[in-house]
C-alpha cells in the first residue's frame, strides 16, 4: 500500500508547473523583424559653387589689352607728304605739297571715266586729284604719283579714319576714299564702281 507521502512528489511531478528544485530558465522575448520591401530613390546630384575663401583674395578681373593702332600714313622721304592706300588696296592716295601747289589725290581703276581730253597724250582717267588751285579733276599721268616709293604699298587708311594735313582732308568710308580742299570745298570721292568730282 502506497502512503500519502509518496504520492505527493508524483503529483507535483505530474503537474505541468516547474519544480522549485530546478533553476528557472530565463525567457527572452523577441519581436520578429518586419521586412519592408526595398525601394530605390534616384540619386539627385546638386552642384554648389564653392564659397570664396575669405583668406584668399579673388583673382582680378581680366584686363583687355589696349587696342594697337596701326600707322595709317607714312611720311614721304622729302616734303612731308602723306601716303596711304584704300582699305581694299585698289587705290594709292596721298596729300602732297609741291613747289607750286598742294594736292590730294588717289590713283586706281574707277568707272565711269569722262572722255579723254585732246591734250592728254598719256594714261587717262586712272585717278582723281584736287589741288588748291581749283576744282577736282581726273588725272592724266604717265605713272603712279601717290606713293612713298617703298617696296610695299603704303599702309591702308581704315574705314572711318581721316587724315587732315596741308589744308586737305582725306577720309575712308565704305563707299570709297574722299579728299577735299578745306578752304574751297572742292574735292572728290573715288571707288572701283563709282566716283564723283565736286
Amino acid at each position: 500500500m502506497i502512503g500519502i507521502g509518496a504520492v505527493t512528489p508524483l503529483v507535483l511531478a505530474g503537474c505541468g508547473g516547474e519544480s522549485a528544485a530546478q533553476p528557472s530558465t530565463p525567457t527572452s522575448t523577441t519581436t520578429p523583424a518586419v521586412t519592408t520591401p526595398a525601394t530605390t530613390t534616384p540619386e539627385v546630384t546638386t552642384t554648389v559653387a564653392p564659397l570664396p575663401n575669405s583668406e584668399e583674395p579673388l583673382p582680378p578681373p581680366p584686363v583687355e589689352p589696349p587696342p594697337t593702332s596701326e600707322p595709317q600714313t607714312t611720311y614721304a622721304a622729302i616734303g612731308g607728304a602723306y601716303y596711304f592706300t584704300s582699305p581694299d588696296g585698289l587705290f594709292q592716295c596721298g596729300i602732297v605739297p609741291l613747289s607750286s601747289r598742294t594736292e590730294a589725290g588717289c590713283q586706281g581703276t574707277t568707272t565711269p571715266v569722262p572722255p579723254r581730253p585732246e591734250d592728254c597724250m598719256i594714261n587717262w582717267g586712272n585717278g582723281i586729284r584736287v589741288t588748291n588751285d581749283g576744282p577736282a579733276a581726273f588725272m592724266c599721268s604717265g605713272g603712279v604719283v601717290y606713293t612713298s616709293g617703298g617696296e610695299t604699298m603704303d599702309p591702308p587708311l581704315a574705314v572711318g579714319a581721316t587724315i587732315a594735313e596741308g589744308g586737305f582732308t582725306c577720309s575712308s568710308a565704305a563707299n570709297g576714299i574722299s579728299c577735299v580742299d578745306d578752304a574751297t570745298g572742292h574735292g572728290f570721292r573715288i571707288a572701283p564702281e563709282s566716283n564723283e568730282v565736286y
